[in-house]
C-alpha cells in the first residue's frame, strides 16, 4: 500500500503547489476583466492563512471579535497591536477594518444593552456610537495609528441616513486632532466607506458619494431587510433568498449609480462566495467579492473561465425575470465557454517514471489530469479505465501499454504518456511495459475514440516509430514527435 500511498501523495503535493500559484495570480476574466477577490476575517492570525489562500486583501475585519467574550472593552493600545499585525502581514494589500458592529444580536454584557424583541431590528452597530462616543473614538484612535503602517481603511455598518456618516466623519476628525496633540503617530486621511445592508441608502447612493469613498454590501442582513425575513425563523427562512429578481435589480442599482461617480463597490456576504453565483455578480459590475478565505482559490479559478460580455447579459436577463426560479433556470442554461485545450500537451507526458505495477501506473495518471484541470473526478475516470482493463488488457507488444476509455469524467481529452526506468508487469500475455499511453477521451466524442486509437496502433508497429519513442531525450522531445507523426 506505500506505493499507492506515495503516488497520491506525490499528486496531492503536485496538486497544492500548482494550486497555491493559480491563487497567487490577480484575479481576471477569461477577456481579461479585473475583480478584487479579497477575503473576510475576524482575527489578525487569519490573516496569513487568507493571504496564503490568494485573498488579494481583506474586505471585512470583523473588529467586533475583539470586543466579544471578555469582562471589558480593549483598550486602544491592544486594539492598535491587532490592527497593526494584519497591516504588517498584507504589505500594501488594502485592510478594510469594518467597525464595531455589536449590539442587537452581538450581546455585549459589559455595555449593559437592554435585551430586545428583535434584535436585528435594534439598537447595534452606528446606532449605538453616539452613546458609546468614548469607546468608538478609542477605536478610531487605534485604527489611525495602525492605518500609518500599512493600507487600512475604515468601514461604516448599518448606516441608513446622511447624518449618521456625518456624525462619524466629524469624530474621526476629532480622533487625528487628538492623535496629533498626543504626539502619536497616526494617518493623517483614511479611506472611508460604508456598509450598504439597509435598503435605505439604495435611493440616495448618490448623497453618500459625496461624502464616502467606497461602499460594500453585506449581502447576509441586506437579504433579511429587503423581504421583512428573520433568517434564523424556520417558519419563514425559506424565503430568505438573495437570487430573485428585486434582489439583483437593487444590486445592479447601487453599482451603477456608484460607478457613475467613480465609486468602487464590493460584496462581503456569503453571496461573494458562492461559485453557481458568481456569474451574476461579475455580470452586475461588482469590483470585489470578499469571502472565506478557503473558497478564494475555487473562486479564481472559476473566474478565469468567465467571459464578462455574456455575464453582462445573464445578469441583464436575470434582472427581467420574474422569479428566482427563472433565474435559476437561466443559471443552469448558462455554460461558459469551454477552454480548448490540445489532446497532446507536456504536462501530461512523464519520463524515467518508477511504479511498481501499472495499477500505480494508471492511477498517476489519472491524477495527474486533475492537477491539470482536465479533470474534476480523477478517481471516477481511474474506475472508467479499469472497466476497459478488466474487459480486456491494454498491452499491445513491443514494451508498449495503451489504456483508454471513452468517459464522462473528462472535462478535456487528453493523450498521456508514462516511460518507465524499469518495465512492470501489465498482467498481459503481450509481456512487461515500459511505455504507457493513455487515451481518456470524453463521453461526446463519438468515433474519433476508435480512431485514436487505431492510428496510436498503426504507428507503433513501426519499429523506427518505436525506438524514436523509447529514445527521445525529454518530455518535449517526446511530444514533438507525436505531434509530427499523428494527426487528430
Amino acid at each position: 500500500m506505500s506505493g499507492y500511498y506515495q503516488v497520491a501523495q506525490t499528486l496531492a503535493d503536485k496538486r497544492q503547489k500548482q494550486q497555491a500559484q493559480a491563487a497567487a495570480q490577480l484575479a481576471y476574466s477569461r477577456d481579461n476583466k479585473r475583480i478584487d477577490i479579497a477575503a473576510n476575517i475576524g482575527t489578525a492570525l487569519e490573516a496569513p492563512g487568507a493571504f496564503a489562500n490568494g485573498a488579494e486583501g481583506v474586505g471585512l475585519f470583523r473588529t467586533e471579535m475583539l470586543y466579544m467574550d471578555r469582562d471589558s472593552a480593549p483598550d486602544e493600545q491592544e486594539q492598535f497591536e491587532a490592527y497593526q499585525q494584519v497591516l504588517l502581514a498584507a504589505g500594501d494589500k488594502p485592510i478594510i477594518f469594518r467597525t464595531m458592529d455589536i449590539g442587537g444580536d452581538k450581546s455585549i454584557p459589559y455595555l449593559n444593552i437592554p435585551q430586545e424583541e428583535n434584535p436585528f431590528l435594534g439598537y447595534r452597530a452606528v446606532r449605538i456610537y453616539p452613546e458609546f462616543a468614548g469607546l468608538f473614538r478609542t477605536q478610531l484612535r487605534a485604527i489611525l495609528r495602525a492605518a500609518s503602517f500599512g493600507n487600512a481603511q475604515l468601514m461604516i455598518p448599518m448606516v441608513h441616513s446622511l447624518d449618521q456618516i456625518l456624525w462619524v466623519k466629524g469624530e474621526l476628525q476629532k480622533a487625528i486632532v487628538e492623535l496629533k496633540r498626543d504626539g502619536l503617530r497616526h494617518a493623517e486621511t483614511i479611506t472611508l466607506g460604508i456598509m450598504v445592508e439597509v435598503p435605505s441608502v439604495c435611493y440616495i447612493i448618490d448623497h453618500f458619494c459625496d461624502e464616502v469613498d467606497f461602499f460594500s454590501i453585506g449581502s447576509n442582513d441586506m437579504t433579511q431587510y429587503l423581504y421583512a425575513v428573520d433568517r434564523n425563523n424556520p417558519r419563514v427562512s425559506p424565503l430568505y433568498n438573495p437570487i430573485t429578481p428585486s434582489f439583483l435589480r437593487m444590486l445592479q442599482q447601487i453599482v451603477t449609480a456608484a460607478h457613475q461617480r467613480g465609486k468602487w463597490v464590493g460584496i462581503c456576504g456569503e453571496l461573494g462566495g458562492e461559485s453557481r453565483y458568481l456569474p451574476l455578480l461579475l455580470g452586475l459590475g461588482l469590483d470585489e467579492l470578499s469571502m472565506s478565505s478557503p473558497r478564494i482559490p475555487a473562486v479564481k479559478s472559476q473566474l478565469r473561465q468567465l467571459d464578462s460580455e455574456a455575464c453582462r447579459e445573464l445578469a441583464r436577463q436575470a434582472c427581467e425575470c420574474r422569479s428566482a426560479q427563472e433565474i435559476e433556470a437561466l443559471l443552469t442554461a448558462f455554460a461558459p465557454e469551454e477552454d480548448v485545450r490540445p489532446l497532446l500537451a507536456l504536462e501530461n507526458i512523464f519520463v524515467d517514471q518508477s511504479f511498481s505495477n501499472k495499477e500505480q501506473a494508471i492511477q498517476f495518471l489519472c491524477g495527474n489530469l486533475g492537477v491539470n484541470g482536465r479533470t474534476e473526478h480523477p478517481f471516477e475516470l481511474e474506475e472508467d479505465v479499469w472497466q476497459r482493463e478488466e474487459i480486456v488488457t491494454t498491452g499491445v507488444g513491443f514494451g508498449v501499454a495503451i489504456p483508454h476509455t471513452k468517459s464522462q469524467w473528462i472535462r478535456h481529452s487528453s493523450i498521456s504518456i508514462a516511460r518507465l526506468v524499469k518495465p512492470v508487469d501489465w498482467q498481459s500475455e503481450m509481456g512487461e511495459v515500459e511505455l504507457v499511453i493513455m487515451l481518456t477521451l470524453g463521453a461526446n466524442e463519438g468515433m474519433n475514440h476508435v480512431k485514436v486509437f487505431s492510428q496510436l496502433a498503426r504507428k507503433l508497429v513501426n519499429k523506427n516509430f518505436r525506438q524514436s519513442l523509447f529514445a527521445a531525450q525529454d518530455a518535449q522531445s517526446i511530444l514533438t514527435l507525436l505531434e509530427t507523426e499523428l494527426t487528430f
